[in-house]
């Protein structure tokens, strides 16, 4: 009877310690943008989320887009090679629940749902081409919890390859509903989106000499901010109250490693920061001045992006005009983030119906895939 006891106690402690180990769902975002291909796996953390491994890949889905309406063979087979990867992260680290979008590029391009076709094919990434109002949203969501307490409107910015997604927020709705009012209902004033992206404007004035192409790039944002019938509206926000900017992009975190002087990017730096809208204009000519030669020197620049900073500086500049009294809190966040916070924290979707299978088909072991 002792023997049978102890090994009783032995299968209740092991069975105790199994469920003790389980491992929390996972949930994964993966964002196929004009320049870039990202990935975010993360679990749920109190009412946040913490990240468990990530992958960031420049694949120039966009590169020749402005001038044939298409993706190129060679950015697909880019984009391809970079959702491969993603896609084996996934399976390794048995990723549960998955979200994908496609944004600008995919958008625009003639051939964009082929490609997107393509992409599950080969890799069973399920992406959703989503609008740019949805992805003003979840660019909002995403940086929700850098909105200061005592301001009234926020403008964020969100400079994409080939887009700039621009939210006017109420800020006061934002604090008093939390991250639960703003999953349901955004308070988003106005929203516009420029069709202007570091990608595409850095092609549009490729053909021009350096000196002459950045006045140029600048004044053709301008022309389309003054466009935007709530412009004037803005302004005034930013000049008769306490507002702020929030700015989320790879432009807008470089520009902030070269204005603080960094020898290397660092996230922790840089992800809240606060810049005034005099130091950016420093470091853009700063930038400017050093040429598309040197600029790559600068550490939080590097190769990669040294060719698409002059487009991103002049987004920056245009953009900021209306906000001219406005200081800018920077986010290393953004859109996955609020992809991710949508999944664990918004409303549940409804399951879809499984259609019926023949007698020969096959059971699918693959974890969710939510688009």
């Amino acid at each position: 009877m002792t023997t049978n006891k102890v090994r009783d106690d032995r299968k209740a402690n092991r069975k105790s310690g199994s469920r003790k180990r389980r491992r929390p769902p996972l949930y994964a975002a993966v964002d196929m943008g004009t320049n870039n291909c990202r990935l975010l796996v993360a679990a749920r953390r109190g009412d946040s989320f913490a990240v468990l491994d990530s992958h960031s890949q420049i694949a120039r889905l966009g590169e020749g887009l402005e001038a044939t309406g298409r993706l190129s063979d060679a950015s697909i087979e880019r984009a391809m090679d970079a959702l491969t990867k993603i896609s084996k992260k996934l399976k390794s680290k048995k990723v549960g629940h998955v979200r994908c979008i496609a944004t600008e590029a995919c958008r625009r391009a003639e051939n964009g749902p082929a490609f997107i076709q393509r992409v599950r094919e080969e890799t069973g990434l399920t992406f959703k081409i989503i609008g740019p109002e949805e992805e003003a949203r979840l660019a909002l969501i995403g940086c929700h919890n850098l909105i200061e307490p005592d301001t009234d409107r926020v403008l964020v910015v969100d400079i994409g390859g080939g887009s700039t997604e621009l939210s006017f927020v109420d800020a006061r709705p934002a604090h008093e509903g939390g991250l639960e009012g703003l999953l349901k209902k955004p308070p988003i004033l106005a929203w516009r989106s420029l069709p202007v992206g570091v990608v595409t404007l850095t092609e549009a004035f490729a053909h021009l000499p350096e000196e002459d192409a950045y006045p140029q790039m600048l004044a053709h944002v301008m022309e389309q901010i003054d466009k935007w019938k709530r412009a004037p509206e803005i302004r005034a926000a930013f000049t008769n109250g306490p507002a702020h900017v929030i700015g989320t992009s790879g432009t807008v975190t470089c520009l902030t490693g070269v204005t603080m002087g960094l020898t290397k990017y660092r996230r922790d730096k840089v992800d809240g920061a606060w810049v005034t809208r005099a130091d950016m204009m420093e470091t853009v000519q700063k930038l400017r001045d050093a040429g598309m030669e040197k600029m790559h020197k600068f550490p939080t620049i590097g190769t990669d992006r040294a060719g698409l900073m002059l487009a991103g500086c002049a987004i920056v500049e245009g953009t900021w005009s209306l906000a001219p009294k406005g200081d800018m809190r920077i986010a290393d966040r953004g859109l996955r983030e609020g992809l991710l916070l949508s999944m664990m924290y918004g409303p549940k979707r409804k399951p879809r119906r499984r259609r019926r299978r023949g007698p020969g088909a096959r059971k699918s072991n693959s974890p969710e895939r939510t688009t």
